[in-house]
């Protein structure tokens, strides 16, 4: 019977951003600064994420100093490389890279520098392809990423291009077995924080334990409802959630089931013709028009 591993594993959930920049390369806090105000806004982790290039001295910024008893990190960066389908560089997030990471070469390709963060140990994500309208045959270029961005605050926030629906969708329609994330990406030179994150089911909340639940795909991406939990029997899928007005079930192409309604916290909905695609994935909306998405299922 599939099933979705962030409703399905042993754990708790544990809420982060694993996307977000200080200032050791473009930001405007100090990486200090940046994890205090995770921490204090209820996050229980998070990864600082900076601009791995030559102008800022390739950082993995060190931010084990700022964890707590509640509040843990991962070490990563914004990796980059040339070159996409519009001839821009490419940007590659990498969570759980080790501190010694190598500096990139001028002639390192993005697919062999993302190999090169998974082979370290790294989470791999395309972010925000709406911002650099990334096309499918962008993304087949990096074969070994785990996930690409749903949703990017900062995008949306700076340019009103935070989704990364259409990319997901044309992945998974190729066969593509893609995850899918939120993050913020914030600089804190305008608002740019806390709008997009990732729930994580984990035994614990270590860097360890969430890197795995990561790779493993054990978690869930909100602009703020949450989800509690999935349910897939032989002809239904079932929801429960936070209180919203949509729960959808969305599949291949136009392919989609979905309750409306006031207050909605559980839906029943039908597999039957979303089989015919191959998977399915879960959207919720609550009354301010905040997302939730599950990762996809393969039926």
């Amino acid at each position: 019977m599939p099933f979705d591993p962030a409703f399905g594993s042993p754990g708790s959930f544990f809420k982060g951003n694993i996307h977000t920049h200080s200032n050791r390369s473009d930001g405007a806090l100090t990486p200090e600064e940046v994890c205090r105000r995770y921490r204090e806004a209820g996050y229980d982790f998070l990864a600082l994420t900076d601009h791995f290039l030559p102008k800022f001295g390739f950082p993995i910024v060190d931010t084990e100093p700022f964890r707590t008893a509640g509040f843990t990190t991962i070490l990563g960066a914004e990796v980059h490389a040339p070159k996409t389908a519009l001839g821009e560089v490419w940007h590659i997030l990498a969570v759980g890279l080790p501190a010694d990471f190598p500096p990139t070469s001028p002639d390192e390709s993005g697919a062999a520098l993302a190999q090169r963060c998974v082979d370290a140990g790294a989470f791999v994500a395309i972010p925000h392809p709406g911002w650099y309208a990334l096309t499918a045959d962008d993304a087949a270029t990096l074969p070994t990423a785990h996930a690409v961005e749903i949703y990017n605050h900062t995008s949306h926030v700076r340019t009103d291009r935070g989704d990364g629906a259409y990319l997901v969708d044309q992945m998974l329609v190729a066969g593509r077995k893609i995850n899918l994330c939120a993050t913020d990406d914030a600089h804190f030179h305008c608002d740019d924080a806390f709008g997009g994150f990732v729930m994580v089911k984990a035994v614990a909340n270590t860097p360890y334990e969430l890197l795995a639940a990561l790779k493993a795909g054990a978690f869930y991406s909100s602009q703020g409802p949450t989800i509690e939990q999935v349910t897939i029997a032989d002809d239904t899928v079932e929801i429960v959630c936070s209180p919203c007005q949509a729960i959808m079930a969305l599949g291949r192409g136009s392919l989609a089931e979905q309750q409306i309604g006031t207050g909605l916290t559980r839906a029943q909905l039908p597999l039957g013709k979303l089989r015919r695609g191959g998977f399915i994935r879960i959207a919720i909306a609550d009354a301010t028009g905040r997302r939730a998405w599950t990762n996809p299922v393969w039926l």
